[in-house]
């Protein structure tokens, strides 16, 4: 049985330039080692690999079968620990390797697409992956190493002591109401959440927890009243242009509200939350650029895309 423990990068790589050069002396040369350590080296080689690897010559070696055999594998293995290094010497350059995102959903809405245009212009040679998912998620995949960087928010739950530390804060992301466009408030520039008070809300949020608009509401003076439970943020925009309720939309979704909607903004102190961008311990370089570019980004608009 073959000792693969002798074959290690140093003595595949002894093995190649004398294979190359078919010269002990000429591969010592080359190596920086002595004629002497090359053979010694080598007949190590060949009792590891069960027998002769050079056919000894009057000037020079050449290989036997078996070591034309054990050269193929040497030059794959040494190619691959050769592009291995690029790889790595790319990847903590910025310059290579894939980073690995994670976002909640409306931060894939904007924030992260407009970030992540700008990021691919900037870093070509990095390749990208990202997963969605609810803040507590990612900052369960981050502490495992699964990602490389995170979009979370503070909502609805809150951020773990833990992971404090390592968070950058990004924005505050405001609620805005969205409204149909024939609406009665949709002509104000900002709306007043006590003029809401009779409105049938589209919400998702499980009964019983505690939410941003349950909050505002209690604020204002009243509860609001319950509606359709929606999941989707393309169908609460569906039964709003419908007149069916109201809803609330984080600034961040701004972009994706549809023609016949209008957006508003709360007058006074409107329901927010706070979001903010998750590292590692020891971040990549390429996820510290991806962060510099999250708290360049500015919203595309407020306002009504109609």
């Amino acid at each position: 049985m073959l000792d693969t423990n002798a074959f290690d990068a140093a003595a595949l790589r002894l093995l190649d330039e004398v294979a190359r050069s078919g010269s002990f002396t000429a591969a010592a040369e080359l190596l920086g080692y002595t004629q002497s350590a090359v053979s010694r080296r080598v007949a190590a080689l060949e009792r590891a690999a069960g027998g002769p690897l050079f056919e000894r010559l009057a000037r020079g070696v050449r290989l036997t079968p078996a070591g034309a055999a054990l050269h193929r594998h040497a030059v794959a293995v040494l190619d691959r620990l050769e592009r291995a290094g690029e790889e790595l010497a790319a990847l903590h350059a910025g310059r290579g390797g894939t980073l690995r995102l994670g976002a909640f959903a409306t931060a894939n809405v904007d924030l992260v697409p407009g970030t992540l245009k700008r990021f691919a212009a900037r870093r070509p040679g990095v390749e990208l992956s990202l997963a969605e998912g609810l803040t507590t998620k990612l900052l369960a995949r981050l502490r495992a190493g699964a990602l490389d960087a995170a979009v979370v928010s503070d909502y609805p739950a809150g951020l773990p002591a833990a992971d404090a530390g390592r968070l950058v804060p990004l924005r505050e992301d405001r609620l805005l109401v969205a409204l149909p466009a024939g609406h009665r408030l949709a002509a104000e520039a900002e709306v007043d959440l006590r003029d809401l008070a009779g409105e049938t809300w589209i919400e998702a949020a499980p009964r019983g927890q505690p939410t941003l608009l349950l909050a505002a509401c209690a604020a204002a003076g009243f509860a609001p009243r319950g509606g359709l439970r929606v999941a989707e943020w393309t169908g609460k925009f569906g039964f709003v242009a419908a007149g069916l309720g109201v809803t609330l939309v984080p600034e961040l979704a701004a972009r994706a509200v549809p023609a016949g909607l209008v957006l508003r903004p709360l007058r006074g102190q409107a329901p927010a939350r706070r979001v903010y961008a998750a590292l590692p311990e020891d971040p990549l370089p390429a996820a510290l650029e991806f962060v510099r570019l999250l708290e360049e980004w500015e919203p595309c608009t407020t306002h009504s895309p109609t």
